[in-house]
C-alpha cells in the first residue's frame, strides 16, 4: 500500500503544480515518474517489486483507455465527415513511427531487447505490455518506453506543432494522439473536446496499427 500512496501522492503533486505553472514541463506523469523513480534509485527497490505493489493502480489502466472514447461518441457526427483524413493522417503517422523506431534502434546497434520493445513503443502502454509475449520483449522495458514515448511526444509536440503553424484541432490531436497516445490525449483535451476526440482516434489507430505489423513479424 505504501507504493500506491506514493504514486497517487505524487502525480496529485504533478496536478497542483501543473495549474499553477504554465509550462509544458509541468505534466503529472512526468513529475510523477521522476519522483516514483528517484525513490525506486535511492531505496535500492527493483523495479519488479514495484510492479507487484501497484498492480491494483495497474489494473486501471484499460479502463482509463477506454474512457477516452468518450469524447469520440459526443462528436462523433463531426469526426465521420472526416473520417478520410483521420484515417490517413493516423496511418501515416503510426507506420512512421514504427519505422523511425526500428531504424534508429539498428543504427544505434541497441541490444535485441530493446529492439523489440521500441517495436511497440508508438502504441499506448496498456498494449505494447500485451504485444511484448509476441515480439519476445520485457514486458516492463516495452510498457516503460510506450509511457516514455509518450512523456516525450505530450512535452514536444504541441509547440512543434505550433511552430509548423498547425493549428487545426483535428490535425493537432490526431497528431498528439498517434504519437504520445494516453499522456498526448490528456495534453490534447487542454486544448478542446474536438482536439481531444481526434487524439483519442490517433491513439486507437496506433495501437491497432501496431498490433497488425507486430502480427506480421510474428508469423515471419
Amino acid at each position: 500500500m505504501a507504493w500506491i500512496a506514493l504514486t497517487l501522492i505524487a502525480f496529485a503533486l504533478g496536478v497542483v503544480l501543473q495549474t499553477r505553472v504554465r509550462s509544458p514541463l509541468a505534466n503529472p506523469t512526468l513529475i510523477a515518474t521522476l519522483i516514483v523513480a528517484g525513490v525506486l534509485l535511492v531505496g535500492g527497490v527493483p523495479h519488479a517489486s514495484y510492479l507487484k505493489e501497484v498492480r491494483p493502480l495497474t489494473a486501471l489502466l484499460a479502463p482509463a483507455i477506454v474512457a477516452l472514447a468518450v469524447p469520440m461518441y459526443r462528436l462523433r457526427a463531426l469526426l465521420a465527415r472526416q473520417w478520410r483524413s483521420l484515417i490517413i493522417g493516423g496511418l501515416g503517422g503510426t507506420l512512421v513511427g514504427v519505422g523511425a523506431d526500428v531504424l534508429f534502434s539498428r543504427l544505434l546497434n541497441l541490444s535485441g531487447e530493446a529492439q523489440r520493445s521500441l517495436l511497440t513503443a508508438p502504441a499506448t502502454s496498456p498494449v505494447a505490455l500485451q504485444l511484448a509475449q509476441f515480439t519476445g520483449a520485457p514486458p516492463a522495458l516495452a510498457a516503460t518506453l510506450a509511457v516514455l514515448s509518450g512523456l516525450v511526444g505530450a512535452l514536444i509536440l504541441p509547440g512543434f506543432l505550433t511552430l509548423m503553424g498547425i493549428q487545426h484541432p483535428l490535425a493537432r490531436g490526431l497528431a498528439m494522439g498517434a504519437v504520445s497516445h494516453g499522456v498526448g490525449t490528456a495534453r490534447a483535451r487542454e486544448e478542446g473536446e474536438l482536439t481531444g476526440a481526434a487524439s483519442s482516434i490517433g491513439m486507437g489507430l496506433a495501437a491497432l496499427i501496431v498490433t497488425v505489423v507486430v502480427a506480421g513479424v510474428s508469423r515471419g
